[in-house]
């Protein structure tokens, strides 16, 4: 048995999902998952179909081929996927290894089925963990000027390694252009702060000069503009007015990781879709 994810948006309109039901019918293929969604806002509609074929059936390529023509019919912005193929990941970090080991231990343990094929850094401390899991380290200290340098060598490692999506897990340096652009609807940040509050750097400690009550993190995608790229995922915890700002990080850190770990799964699942500056997640 063969299984599919197809994804889509286009202007909304009158049947589009009886066009599509009927297409994936009319091809053997049996849906087991749907969900769908239309923005009154923007007028965009929005869906997912997860299917099954016999192995014996029609075949990705003929899939594809096929359904161009509805796409076209609806100027469909569209993906179909092959659930069989694993993702490449590159897991982008610096000093803190948190989220770095949340990641690589579910992957190890089938949990997250993806193929981190590398780990970037800025600095060493995190090698001693890739090399326990096995897993490449590329170290690329970042200097003030030769930033954009550096930047071009993370694109190439990325680029050689024929990498699918690109994970920010705590690396706390500010991407440019070089690297974002390239990297639209491919990378995704942690941010140790429930956005679009306390942005940048020591958001904990930004907090907790606030006296909040609810500390969170984001998962959000990379753009050019410090976190406002389109948030995927957030979680919130309460804290406690005698919490120390050593007390918020601690806590912070296992949000980050639950946050980021969701954010990961409904990407490669294709859950996610964009829809202007903000995501339609079909969790």
């Amino acid at each position: 048995m063969n299984k599919y994810i197809l994804t889509f948006s286009c202007q909304d309109s009158i049947g589009i999902v009886a066009r599509v039901t009927s297409f994936l019918a009319k091809h053997g293929c049996i849906v087991i998952e749907s969900s769908q969604y239309g923005d009154p806002h923007t007028n965009r509609f929005f869906m997912r179909c997860e299917f099954t074929t016999d192995e014996d059936s029609i075949g990705f390529d003929e899939i594809k081929r096929n359904f161009f023509i509805v796409a076209n019919e609806f100027s469909m912005k569209w993906k179909l996927m092959h659930t069989k193929q694993k993702q490449r990941v590159l897991i982008m970090v610096s000093k803190t290894g948190h989220c770095l080991n949340a990641i690589l231990n579910r992957a190890a343990m089938g949990a997250l089925p993806v193929d981190v094929v590398g780990v970037v850094s800025n600095h060493r401390e995190q090698e001693e963990m890739c090399g326990w899991y096995k897993i490449p380290f590329y170290h690329y200290p970042v200097t003030a000027n030769k930033k954009e340098q550096q930047e071009e060598l993370v694109l190439n490692r990325i680029e050689k390694l024929k990498v699918d999506l690109v994970v920010l897990a705590r690396y706390m340096q500010i991407l440019t252009p070089i690297l974002t652009r390239p990297l639209e609807g491919k990378a995704i940040n942690i941010h140790h702060s429930f956005l679009p509050s306390f942005k940048g750097a020591k958001p904990y400690h930004q907090a907790y000069k606030r006296g909040v009550k609810l500390i969170g993190a984001s998962a959000h995608y990379v753009s050019d503009d410090l976190d406002e790229g389109p948030i995927i995922e957030q979680e919130v915890m309460r804290v406690r007015h005698c919490d120390k700002p050593s007390d918020l990080v601690a806590i912070g850190r296992d949000i980050e990781c639950l946050v980021l770990l969701r954010a990961i799964k409904w990407h490669i699942e294709d859950r996610i879709l964009l829809n202007d500056h903000k995501t339609v997640v079909f969790s």
